[in-house]
Order: C-alpha cells, then sequence, then structure tokens
C-alpha cells in the first residue's frame, strides 16, 4: 500500500512510517521539518499541518492510506493551553481532511485517537460502546477530532477508522511515564519519584504492536466508520510498571509515590480488544515484560 502520514516525525507517526516500510509498504512522511530523520525510509514532504495545502502532494502521490499522526500528545500540556492543543488536534486534522477533498481521492484515513475520550470508565474492561466522557481538554478534543473523522465517513465517503489508544509505548518514545521511569533509574538519584499513588492502572501496547495492527485494520477497513480499541487488554499498576522496570535495569531504588491524582488523567485503564481480535485475526500483543526488555536495550544502547 501507498500510505501518507502526518507528523512522521513524532512518536507514533514515525514509528508507525518505519514499521510500515519494513513490511514492504510505500510512505510518505508529512512533517514541519524541512528534511526527515536520517533513517526516514520513504519520501518526504515539508508541510505545516495546520496550515498547508496538503491536495497537490496527494493528488501527487495519491495515497491509498492516509494515518494523521500530527498533533499535541500530552494531557498536562493541554491543560496549560487547552486552545493550542485544539488547534494542534482538531484543526490539524481538519486540515488534513481538506486536503484529500480537494485532491479527488478516497484513502483509508486512519485516526490514532486516544483513550482519554472515554475518561474514568464506569466499567472495565472499557468496550467501545462506553460512553464518551472526558476528563480533559486533550481528550474532549480528541473526541473532536472523533466526530470530524466520521464526518469525513458520512459527507466525503471515506472508510474511516477511528483507533482509540491506550497506553503507548516503545524504543523512539522520549517522552512520558515509561520514559520518566527509566531516565530516573538511569540517573544517580537514590529514589524514583512519582506523583500520583503507583496504583494507578494502564493498559500498555508496545509501539510496533500498535503499527502491525493499524496496518491490519486499514488493510480491512469497511465502509462508513470503525471505532477500534488498539490495546494489550491487560491492566497492570504504575507501580508494578516500575518494578519491572528496575528489574530489567538491576536498579534497587526505592519507589516514592506523593499520592496526588495528576488533573486529566484516568485512575484506570483496561481495554475490552474483542472487536480488534475480530476485525484482525492473527494479531496478537507481545507480553509486556518481553516489550518492556526490548526498549530498555535499546535505551541502554544494547538493542
Amino acid at each position: 500500500m501507498r500510505i501518507a502520514i502526518t507528523g512522521s516525525r513524532g512518536f507514533i507517526g514515525g514509528s508507525f512510517g518505519r514499521y510500515a516500510a519494513a513490511a514492504g509498504h510505500e510512505v510518505l512522511g508529512i512533517s514541519r521539518g524541512a528534511q526527515p530523520d536520517l533513517d526516514w525510509p520513504g519520501l518526504h514532504a515539508h508541510a505545516d499541518c495546520l496550515h498547508a495545502d496538503l491536495s497537490a502532494a496527494f493528488r501527487t502521490w495519491r495515497p491509498e492510506v492516509v494515518l494523521h499522526a500530527a498533533g499535541s500528545a500530552s494531557v498536562a500540556e493541554s491543560l496549560v493551553d487547552p486552545l493550542e492543543d485544539m488547534r494542534a488536534l482538531a484543526m490539524t486534522l481538519a486540515n488534513t481532511i481538506e486536503g484529500i477533498r480537494r485532491a479527488g481521492i478516497a484513502p483509508v484515513l486512519v485516526l490514532p485517537s486516544s483513550a482519554a475520550v472515554y475518561g474514568n470508565p464506569a466499567k472495565l474492561p472499557v468496550a467501545e460502546t462506553a460512553a464518551v466522557a472526558p476528563i480533559s481538554p486533550f481528550g474532549f478534543h480528541k473526541a473532536v477530532c472523533e466526530l470530524l473523522a466520521r464526518e469525513a465517513a458520512e459527507i466525503m465517503g471515506l472508510r474511516v477508522l477511528v483507533c482509540r489508544l491506550f497506553s503507548v509505548y516503545g524504543p523512539r518514545q522520549r517522552r512520558l511515564l515509561v520514559w520518566e521511569v527509566y531516565q530516573q533509574l538511569a540517573s544517580d538519584a537514590a529514589v524514583v519519584e512519582l506523583q500520583g499513588t503507583g496504583s494507578e492502572t494502564r493498559d500498555w501496547l508496545h509501539m510496533d504492536d500498535v503499527s502491525g495492527a493499524l496496518l491490519m485494520l486499514a488493510q480491512h477497513a469497511r465502509r462508513g466508520t470503525t471505532v477500534v480499541n488498539v490495546a494489550g487488554g491487560m491492566e497492570t499498576s504504575v507501580s508494578q510498571l516500575v518494578e519491572e522496570m528496575k528489574r530489567l535495569m538491576e536498579k534497587d531504588k526505592m519507589l516514592m509515590c506523593h499520592g496526588s491524582a495528576r488533573p486529566g488523567d484516568p485512575r484506570h485503564w483496561e481495554a475490552d480488544i474483542t472487536q480488534l481480535r475480530g476485525l484482525a485475526p492473527g494479531w496478537k500483543a507481545r507480553p509486556l515484560l518481553d516489550g518492556l526488555a526490548e526498549m530498555v536495550a535499546h535505551w541502554e544502547g544494547k538493542g
């Protein structure tokens, strides 16, 4: 397949593009960078997805899939500047859809959404039919993006995949919880300090497994909008995650949790992935410990 990826220099877009290219697909990265990363495996177009006319690139290259990974990825930053978060998420998607419309093409549109749209789910594991009840600007803006994607399906006739990602980790990640824990374990600090209680739970999935799922879903996309949870389907507490990383890194540091919930963060996440398994038969997530071991080895320069 020919796949165009907005936000190709970010963690999700860059990781997916490299995985797709390694699987034999042609990729076009679109980013604000004048040049692609040195190891980018495909073509690259320099464009700001918030303002640029993307129709020429789409018309020339005629992608069969457009994965929109441009935008923000931080609950905390969305609380500091919600308007900018709205622009980065919803307006870049609206402009990308407009580029598709003006190019006169009909690719599969893949939107990596977020479990943040669920807020604090009333029931776990949470299925796609659960209420959309975000508790952060980031979550609300992801919900807006889902509506824009549905508009593209209903008005333009696109096949749309809304993929609600839960907690994604991978070697190219340089922010958020797993990276923060790694940095503290690798430092000279005597303890690992986290803001929450440690009892918060997340549903982790390695980025390569995310990419594999997105490719399989895109290859079999149905008419209209399909909403699907993309996760490992297993609940793991933050304290458990830290203990596993301590063991992998052979560090005997104490975990100190300050006990204060971070604004906008849910207490517990666990995805119902029944639909994912049905739509992507043969897909399987690697065990969390295996994924963490691979990532730590990469960060330590051993992988």
